[in-house]
């Protein structure tokens, strides 16, 4: 366990978090469980903004909703006072109900539909990430009826492959994000944003992908972005003042991984900043403002599940099954990636592991786990597991797969829990629903 002070075992051997008992939260608000320490939270998200602010000067710590997107999470990050990615309308609309300063966001994605862009240009968003020709001809147009211009980003992809799982790896020759920097396609649209009326190119964003530990990858990243900022000043007489190099950078989920401090990730940070000021000398840039965009470092090991062991199957010689109350409907990452995780027992978290077991959710799915081979002391029914790390891309993806309500989130502090998403009821799973006349 990534243990801290937030994050321990009590006297009782019982996993706490934000000075809360987990089987108090268990019983209090029942299981599956998302749980997120709200202290950890604000940490990361300061030692990010000060870093930027006391190593670099000119920045801007965007939090990427995707990892998880409550209006909770939008209001700490305004009071934090930073700003915020939103990759959806959904996302988007969150944060304005959340009361977040439209201006301090940034809309991703690569096939923004044209009802968002309208609606992100009516809340008066910052920033547009532009990752299509036809979505600047289109945000354009829509400036133009509203006699205004736009701040946009040309995402562009340095071809930096990170060292991580190939299906967040988004820097890659092959991938449907970014305009590729060697092939000329980003000189090009740099070239086509620079002619629109509407729109005023500010500068470049790059994300490599996610999970990333070691900080080279970045720091090349950097390089390679500068190098191109510096041909477009020399070809094209635009000198960029924005550079947002996204997020990626990595958290513990076993041991396997590094275990991070908050100086940990600062130090991250430095290494970026001191490879953006080393290329800005480097080429003769004026030092950009510089964006970053966090999210799983953030909000990741924040994050835990809890759980209530059922049925415990034994297959001699092959497995042993551990059931658990949730499963790919409340967390898909190991169905989607393999995903690695840490459990453990609750209301025994000092004990040692004694077996292996694979951790099986209750969804009518062969391939319905949490993680294989997962050391456990021997669990009984009735159990508390915790699954820990689990507060980014979890409730994100979850679903009503089978029809399973998706598990509330609570936030805790100083000992106390609050929900930031009610539970769900089967009367919400039906909400929507509608039986035309001739099935009555």
């Amino acid at each position: 366990m990534n243990s801290r002070a937030t994050l321990c075992v009590n006297e009782k051997g019982h996993l706490t978090i934000g000075g809360c008992d987990c089987i108090e939260l268990a019983r209090s608000f029942g299981t599956p469980l998302y749980v997120f320490d709200e202290d950890y939270i604000r940490g990361m998200m300061r030692i990010y903004r000060d870093t930027i602010a006391n190593e670099y000067g000119d920045g801007l710590v965007l939090y990427a909703s995707k990892a998880f997107s409550c209006e909770a999470m939008y209001a700490i990050a305004k009071q934090e006072k930073i700003g915020a990615d939103v990759v959806s309308g959904g996302e988007l609309y969150t944060a304005m109900q959340a009361g977040f300063p439209a201006e301090k966001i940034c809309m991703h994605g690569n096939n923004k539909l044209p009802r968002e862009i309208e609606y992100a240009l009516d809340c008066g968003i910052g920033y547009f990430a532009v990752d299509d020709p036809t979505e600047a001809d289109l945000l354009d147009r829509e400036c133009e009826k509203r006699g205004t211009v736009q701040n946009v980003l040309l995402r562009i992809n340095p071809g930096v492959e990170a060292h991580t799982h190939k299906f967040v790896q988004t820097a890659t020759p092959d991938s449907k994000f970014g305009f590729s920097v060697t092939s000329g396609a980003a000189e090009a649209m740099t070239k086509h944003l620079l002619g629109k009326r509407h729109l005023r190119l500010r500068g470049f964003h790059c994300h490599i992908g996610s999970q990333i530990f070691e900080k080279q990858s970045f720091c090349v990243a950097a390089e390679k972005c500068l190098a191109f900022m510096a041909d477009m000043k020399k070809k094209l007489s635009f000198e960029a003042d924005t550079l947002n190099l996204g997020g990626g950078f990595g958290i513990w989920y076993t041991d396997e991984d590094e275990k991070f401090t908050f100086d940990g990730y600062a130090a991250y940070l430095r290494a970026l900043i001191g490879a953006v000021k080393t290329g800005c000398a480097k080429y003769g840039l004026k030092a950009p403002k510089l964006m970053i965009e966090p999210g799983r470092s953030i909000v990741g090991e924040a994050g835990i599940t809890l759980y209530t062991v059922g049925a415990i199957k034994e297959i001699p010689g092959l497995r042993k099954y551990v059931a658990i109350d949730g499963g790919m409907f409340d967390n898909p990452r190991f169905c989607l990636y393999e995903s690695k995780y840490t459990a453990l027992l609750a209301g025994r978290a000092n004990e040692q592991p004694t077996e292996f077991v694979s951790i099986a959710g209750k969804c009518c799915e062969s391939g319905d786990l949490i993680g294989v081979n997962m050391a456990l002391p021997r669990a009984e029914r009735g159990e508390i597991l915790a699954v820990l790390s689990t507060g980014a891309y979890n409730y994100s993806m979850a679903s009503n797969y089978n029809r399973n309500p998706i598990p509330p989130a609570v936030l805790v502090k100083d000992g106390k829990a609050d929900y930031i998403v009610k539970p769900q009821s089967y009367e919400d799973l039906v909400r929507n629903d509608a039986l035309p006349a001739r099935l009555r």
